[in-house]
């Protein structure tokens, strides 16, 4: 299961996941998320895995896959509290108030 709260704040895109993303669920995340992303142009994503439970290749590529419209928008991509072992490769804050403050959008 997995649940996705989203916040559009200053400028950047909040995306807070709870339970699991993985193989099962990547194909919910695609669906809600990277649209918003790619319609209205978003330039800073922030993924919030606080909560994530367990994350697979799947999940990490449907990651990916948000970061790179954001990226395409000339724009970044932060992960706060990456606890779960992965291969993604965007920098790491230890909180959402951190990203704020390293964005300065």
């Amino acid at each position: 299961m997995l649940k996705i709260n989203m916040e559009y704040r200053k400028g950047i895109l909040f995306v807070r996941l709870k339970g699991n993303l993985n193989a099962n669920t990547a194909p919910k995340f695609e669906d809600y998320a990277i649209p918003i992303i790619k319609d209205y142009g978003i330039r800073y994503v922030v993924y919030n895995l606080s909560e994530l439970v367990s994350l697979d290749s799947r999940g990490e590529s449907a990651l990916i896959k948000g970061g790179n419209e954001a990226r395409g928008n000339d724009g970044k991509v932060l992960i706060v509290n990456n606890r779960i072992n992965s291969s993604l490769q965007y920098d790491n804050v230890s909180n959402e108030l951190v990203a704020l403050d390293l964005l300065k959008v």
